[in-house]
């Protein structure tokens, strides 16, 4: 068994998926996730609900995470920080190595892209609690904000971009 977290608007969907996961980062559209002995824990307070098996349909899926999941071993990692929803991401994106966002030709194809070392908190509450994970998939289609040192449009379209010296930070 795999163990699984699929964040959504409202809450987080745990549980157990029976095989290896079937979504990556390279698929042009994913699967509804199914998830095994799925507790849902809902943002807005009120105890934990267990669900069973539960089907959520990838565009309701914002961040991803299940063991199992491989990193890119030939990779240059840059730190992004990221608002979705209700959630405050940061992380590493991978990008191949002689990477230029003006140039690039490879381009994410799929909804999701990986990030590593994620750290998920919720908008203006980062001290309410933080989810911490060696990866996961984001959602990058409904991605609100981006704080990135390199250009990635191409990776998040109708996002807002700045900086980090722009966001206040070093």
């Amino acid at each position: 068994m795999h163990q699984v977290e699929a964040f959504a608007a409202g809450g987080i969907m745990r549980g157990a998926m029976s095989g290896p996961p079937e979504f990556s980062a390279d698929t042009e559209a994913m699967t509804p996730v199914s998830i095994d002995h799925a507790t849902w824990h809902p943002l807005a307070g009120g105890a934990a609900e267990r669900k069973g098996h539960v089907r959520l349909d990838s565009d309701d899926v914002l961040v991803l995470w299940a063991d199992g999941q491989d990193l890119p071993i030939h990779a240059t990692w840059h730190d992004v920080e990221l608002e979705m929803g209700p959630y405050a991401i940061s992380g590493a994106l991978p990008t191949i190595p002689g990477f230029d966002p003006g140039r690039a030709l490879a381009r994410p194809g799929g909804p999701f892209v990986l990030l590593r070392d994620v750290r998920v908190t919720l908008v203006g509450n980062p001290e309410g609690g933080r989810v911490e994970r060696p990866h996961a998939l984001v959602n990058r289609y409904v991605v609100d904000r981006v704080v990135a040192a390199i250009d990635l449009g191409y990776y998040f379209p109708g996002a807002i971009f700045a900086t980090p010296a722009a966001a206040g930070r070093a």
